[in-house]
């Protein structure tokens, strides 16, 4: 059977989600094993013009120079993917988005800033139809391999909407709350096998909100160990800007 043929796009971001592929090791193996690369800027110098079965975009629409280079990736593929935190919920782009964009213009490039005209960040799927989410930053490799191989089968690949928690405690990991550390575990979606928790670091949010939070739990967790709400807020708010700017799907 021909291979998908399959890219892989950024727009604004760090690239470590690409990153994260190239370095998977033996499972690079198998993901080439199952598409084929036609255009991967991080690891091959090749550029395709053509159409495309699958695309993997990471990073967020700043401009709108990225707006229309999305709309054209997307008037060319079958299958869009978000890829990473910046492209599923906007990502750390998205904290221009509590400051006004002239004075955001003018204390990063000064008198040039006209050269350099930006819009409030957005996710993808506020520009054009998403199918497919892969979140993180970066993205979590098994998972990127389980939403690959659901793309390759027609079906689609469910996000899990729990909490971090859930898979802190299969991990056996004591909670950081009862170390005196605040973590956004318990409002984040899983679906990382609380992967930064696990190397002795909090979570972030950097997966978006679960679809349900249990915000009275949550209210008894912070209340019991001294700490605001509007400190986590502001916590949550480092990945999770985009979500309150509400642009229309597709457009």
């Amino acid at each position: 059977m021909r291979r998908p043929k399959t890219a892989f796009f950024d727009l604004s971001c760090c690239e470590g989600c690409q990153l994260q592929v190239v370095n998977s090791g033996e499972l690079l193996l198998e993901i080439v094993n199952l598409v084929d690369i036609v255009e991967f800027r991080e690891a091959i110098s090749e550029k395709w013009d053509g159409e495309l079965d699958v695309a993997f975009v990471e990073g967020s629409v700043t401009d709108e120079h990225a707006a229309e280079r999305l709309r054209a990736i997307r008037a060319r593929t079958k299958t869009l993917v978000a890829l990473g935190s910046c492209a599923t919920t906007g990502g750390v782009n998205g904290m221009k988005n509590a400051f006004d964009l002239t004075e955001v213009g003018r204390i990063v490039y000064g008198e040039d800033r006209r050269l350099f005209p930006t819009t409030a960040t957005r996710a993808l799927h506020q520009v054009v139809p998403v199918e497919y989410s892969i979140h993180g930053c970066p993205i979590y490799i098994p998972e990127f391999l389980a939403a690959l191989k659901c793309l390759l089968s027609g079906i689609p690949y469910t996000v899990p909407d729990q909490a971090v928690c859930t898979e802190c405690k299969r991990n056996e990991n004591v909670c950081l709350y009862d170390r005196g550390v605040t973590c956004l575990g318990p409002v984040t979606r899983a679906g990382c096998n609380s992967w930064c928790v696990n190397n002795g670091n909090i979570c972030y949010g950097c997966r978006g909100l679960v679809s349900n939070p249990n915000e009275k739990g949550m209210l008894q967790v912070l209340t019991a160990h001294g700490i605001s709400l509007e400190h986590v807020v502001k916590k949550m708010e480092m990945y999770n800007r985009c979500r309150e700017e509400g642009t229309e799907r597709g457009r």
